[in-house]
């Protein structure tokens, strides 16, 4: 049966003050309360009281995604601003100190701060999940087992996370190090069918390391409730057309992936040990470094990659209506990522407020 390819897009934003450019908590705002007033179950809270999550419905094609994730982003910058707050959308706050963020009052996040502990209570990031639809339970693993190696390609166009605690870590994706101290992070192993993938969820379960397989937090995984293989590895972008881009690339990859399994075709397969190295350059150089062609056994400037990428996908976007989404890939590496663009306004003012303000401003291009 051919999946359905539908498109379901997560982003996390932050609530920030706007005279001292820091997060503040969004609850005697009651931005939560009120958004659900207006945006129902799509506007939901996160473990830290400055993120917001919002989520949209089960959209058909590209196009009726970025309607609704403008008009989520439209509603929640209105929301925040109309309650002395500002949105941000990037994966790190630029100088924001994680030991006096509070947790948000719920049994869900405290079970996991009393699980983790410091490692929860400092993971103060903001991502972007991606799920695309693929009804069958066989198929979406093996769609997994391929589509791992073209992660960190996404991951090096959404970066946007260069700073933590006040400094240029170095890592264009910094946030992508604060959740690797979580466990059963990264990218997944291969698995041979379902039901070995079951097996292993089992037996977590059975001797007390999960409870549910939501407590999988891979880079990508099938989701345990819905019928979508879940992309989590990407920064959230800071503009509505990176994500748009960036959905529209795992649904092309999906569906090209796809269109070769039916045949009886596949995508070769690497190690996850393998695939992390090229994690790792993605975090730290996003698109100035170089990634590893493992079939070539040699590193390749990531527009190069990014290039054989497009190509890949060329043939199957015109039918999924993504041609101009999915090659906004080119502008986002002509005008840089998002930690390509903080970086150059730190440079020219250095004032982290000052970069605080541009990601506002970018948060809100296209929106209001």
């Amino acid at each position: 049966m051919r999946p359905s390819f539908t498109i379901g897009i997560e982003e996390e934003y932050q609530t920030v003050d706007p005279t001292t450019r820091d997060l503040r908590s969004h609850i005697h705002a009651e931005v939560i309360a009120k958004g659900k007033m207006i945006l129902e179950e799509r506007v939901k809270p996160e473990m830290h009281q400055s993120v917001v999550e919002v989520g949209t419905g089960i959209c058909k094609n590209i196009k009726e995604a970025k309607a609704e994730v403008t008009g989520l982003r439209r509603d929640m910058v209105r929301l925040a601003r109309e309650n002395g707050l500002r949105l941000a959308s990037a994966a790190t706050h630029p100088f924001a100190d994680w030991r006096v963020q509070e947790i948000y009052p719920d049994e869900r996040y405290h079970t996991i701060v009393e699980d983790m502990q410091l490692v929860a209570r400092a993971n103060l990031i903001f991502g972007l999940h991606v799920h695309i639809g693929i009804e069958d339970r066989e198929t979406a693993i093996q769609i997994m087992n391929a589509a791992r190696y073209f992660i960190p390609h996404i991951l090096a166009l959404s970066t946007n996370s260069p700073f933590w605690l006040g400094m240029n870590t170095g890592l264009k994706s910094y946030r992508c190090k604060v959740f690797d101290k979580f466990p059963r992070t990264n990218i997944p192993d291969y698995f041979p069918s379902w039901g070995e993938y079951e097996n292993f969820i089992n037996l977590l379960i059975k001797t007390g390391c999960i409870d549910n397989a939501k407590k999988i937090w891979w880079d990508m995984r099938p989701h345990p409730f819905f019928p979508t293989l879940e992309y989590r590895i990407c920064d959230v972008p800071m503009r509505v057309d990176e994500t748009i881009c960036i959905a529209a690339l795992f649904q092309a990859i999906t569906y090209k992936l796809w269109t070769l399994y039916s045949k009886n075709m596949g995508w070769r397969l690497y190690r996850r040990m393998l695939l992390n190295e090229n994690k790792a350059r993605a975090a730290r150089f996003g698109i100035g470094g170089k990634l590893i062609d493992f079939g070539k056994g040699e590193e390749v400037p990531y527009t190069d990659l990014l290039e054989e990428l497009l190509a890949f996908v060329d043939d199957v976007v015109d039918e999924l209506g993504s041609r101009d989404a999915v090659y906004y890939a080119r502008t986002i590496v002509a005008g840089g990522t998002g930690a390509d663009r903080q970086l150059k306004v730190y440079e020219e003012t250095n004032d982290l407020k000052k970069v605080v303000d541009y990601i506002i401003s970018e948060t809100e291009h296209g929106v209001i």
